[in-house]
C-alpha cells in the first residue's frame, strides 16, 4: 500500500512542485504563477485528510488492535516490524510535500489579497497538520521546513519547540491563536463550497480551533501539565468550542473513482487490491463484546451474518472467502468511499475534558464529561436516543466513572478508543500517552525488541540527505511527550 497515493487532489499539484527530493520545490514556467485561496484551500483540507487516512492510518490501526494484517505491509506491521523504508510517500507526497505545502501557499495567496478568512483556517490546519507529522516522528523539520531551493536540507527541530515554541520558533499553540484572530479579522473575500468542511461557516472554524488547542493540550498533558491546563482552561473560559457532532472537523471524499477516501480503497469489500490485506481484529470485536456496545454492529461489517477476524500477528490459514471477513463499515469508509475523514470530533472534545479534570483539575464533571463522550459517538454511529438510553440503563457499570484516578482514566481512554474508530492515529497518540486500552501482546511479535511501536523511524531517504537527521532512532524510542 506504500504505493497507493496516486490520487491527491488535482489542485493540490498546482502547489506541489516538483518532489524529487524533500522540500526541494522548484518553480517551472509549466505551474501558475498565482492560484487563488479558493483553489487551494480545498486541496489542502483533503491532503490532511488524506495523510490522516491512508497508509500512517492502516498502520496505526493494525498495531493498536483495531485491524489485523492478512498480507503486504499490514503483516508486518502486525508484528511490530517497521523500519525507514515505511512511510516515504507519506512524509515526502502527503505530508510535506503535499498539505503543508498548500496551506503555505494558501497564506501567501491569502494575504496577497487581504483575505484573511483563508489564511485563518490555514494556520489553524498547518498547525494540525504538523502535529500530525511530529506526532508519528517526534523530532522533525518545522521552522526551516518548506522552503525550496533556499533550504533544501532544514533542520530538525525539537518536538517540544515545535509544540511549545520558543523565541525564535513561533510554536503549534501561537500558530492556531493567530488563525482564529484571521477569523476575527476583515476579510476581502470568504470561503462558500470551496471550504469542503464547513461550508463557509468561520464561527464553526473558531470552534475547531479551539477543540485543536484542546487536543494539543491532552497530548503534551503527562509531560507539561501546568502549560496543559493553562491551554484548557483558556479554551473553557472563551466557551467557543465544538459541543455538538454538527460541529465536528470532517473532510468528507467524493463517491467517484480517483477521488474516494483512503480507507475505502485499502479496507473496504468494494476497494481496491489492497483490500484484501486488513481485516478487523479479533480484539477490537472481542473488547466490545465485552462491552455489550451496540456500535459494534454499526462499525463492523459481518457479510455472513457472524464475524469472521482473526488476532493480531496470526500466522494460520485465513479465512476463506475473503468476502466473508469482517471490514470497516460505511461509519468509516462511507457508502462509495466519501467517508467522512473524522480529525477532530465532539465525543473526542468531551473524552479530553472529562480525563483533564481528573489528572489536571480543570472544570466539568468528569463523570458527565464521559457520558457525554459514549452519547456523542453513539449518536455519530447512529444509534437512535430510545438505543442509546437503553445501553446506559442496562450498562450502569461501564458509563459510571468508579474507583482510582487510574481505572477512571483507564475507562476514559478506552471508550475515547472506541470512539476513535477509523482513526488510528489518535488511537496511537492515547495509548502511547496513558497505556490505554489495555491491549493484548500481538503473536510472532519481532520488531526491535518485540514491542508496539511508540513512533516512525525516520525515512531512509531523509537520513541519506540531510545530514540534520539523527540516524538510527528506532521504533521503540518514545516521542517527547510520551512519559508512560
Amino acid at each position: 500500500m506504500k504505493k497507493v497515493i496516486t490520487y491527491i487532489a488535482g489542485a493540490l499539484l498546482l502547489t506541489a512542485t516538483s518532489c524529487n527530493d524533500f522540500l526541494d520545490i522548484n518553480q517551472t514556467p509549466n505551474n501558475p504563477t498565482s492560484v487563488p485561496p479558493s483553489v487551494l484551500l480545498p486541496s489542502a483540507l483533503t491532503g490532511t485528510a488524506f495523510a490522516n487516512n491512508n497508509e500512517l492510518n492502516r498502520f496505526a490501526s493494525t498495531i493498536m488492535s483495531v485491524t489485523a494484517g492478512a498480507g503486504g505491509s499490514p503483516a508486518t506491521y502486525d508484528i511490530y516490524n517497521t523500519n525507514g523504508g515505511d512511510f516515504q510517500n507519506q512524509w515526502r507526497f502527503e505530508v510535506y510535500g503535499g498539505a503543508l505545502i498548500s496551506y503555505n501557499k494558501t497564506i501567501e495567496s491569502a494575504d496577497a489579497i487581504g483575505a484573511k478568512a483563508y489564511s485563518g483556517i490555514a494556520k489553524i490546519m498547518k498547525a494540525y497538520t504538523y502535529s500530525l507529522a511530529t506526532d508519528v516522528w517526534g523530532d522533525v523539520p518545522y521552522s526551516e521546513a518548506l522552503l525550496g531551493d533556499a533550504n533544501t536540507q532544514p533542520r530538525v527541530d525539537k518536538q517540544e519547540d515545535i509544540y511549545k515554541g520558543t523565541a525564535q520558533i513561533q510554536g503549534l499553540f501561537d500558530l492556531v491563536r493567530e488563525g482564529i484572530a484571521d477569523l476575527d479579522a476583515p476579510s476581502t473575500v470568504k470561503p462558500g463550497a470551496d471550504d469542503l468542511v464547513y461550508g463557509g461557516n468561520l464561527a464553526n472554524w473558531k470552534k475547531a480551533g479551539n477543540t485543536i488547542l484542546l487536543k494539543f493540550a491532552n497530548t503534551i498533558s503527562r509531560k507539561e501539565p501546568a502549560l496543559a491546563k493553562q491551554v484548557i482552561d483558556e479554551v473553557l473560559a472563551s466557551d467557543n468550542y465544538i459541543k455538538q457532532n454538527s460541529e465536528n472537523l470532517n473532510v468528507r471524499f467524493g463517491s467517484s473513482v480517483g477521488s474516494k477516501a483512503p480507507v475505502f480503497e485499502w479496507a473496504a469489500q468494494e476497494g481496491q487490491s489492497f483490500r484484501n490485506e486488513v481485516m478487523i481484529s479479533t480484539n477490537f470485536v472481542n473488547l466490545l463484546q465485552g462491552k455489550n456496545d451496540p456500535r459494534l454492529e454499526k462499525f463492523v461489517t459481518k457479510p455472513t451474518g457472524s464475524y469472521v477476524t482473526i488476532v493480531n500477528g496470526f500466522r494460520g490459514t485465513l479465512p476463506q472467502p475473503q468476502s466473508s471477513w469482517s471490514r470497516f463499515s460505511s461509519y468509516v469508509t462511507g457508502a462509495a468511499g466519501e467517508g467522512p475523514v473524522r480529525l477532530v470530533t465532539n465525543a473526542q472534545r468531551a473524552f479530553i475534558l472529562a480525563e483533564s479534570a481528573i489528572t489536571l483539575g480543570t472544570a466539568g464533571d468528569a463523570e458527565a464529561l464521559y457520558q457525554e463522550g459514549i452519547r456523542a459517538s453513539m449518536q455519530a454511529a447512529g444509534l437512535t436516543a430510545a438505543e442509546i438510553t437503553a445501553y446506559f440503563t442496562a450498562n450502569p457499570t461501564e458509563v459510571t466513572l468508579t474507583g482510582t484516578d487510574a481505572e477512571k482514566i483507564e475507562k476514559i481512554i478506552t471508550q475515547k478508543y472506541i470512539a476513535a474508530f477509523g482513526n488510528g492515529l489518535e488511537q496511537w497518540n492515547d495509548w502511547r500517552r496513558t497505556g490505554y486500552p489495555a491491549l493484548p501482546a500481538h503473536q510472532n511479535a519481532v520488531g526491535i525488541d518485540g514491542t508496539r511501536p511508540v513512533r516512525a523511524q525516520y525515512i531512509d531517504q531523509e537520513i541519506a540527505r540531510n545530514p540534520n537527521f539523527t540516524p538510527n532512532i528506532f521504533s521503540n524510542v518514545k516521542v517527547w511527550w510520551d512519559v508512560d
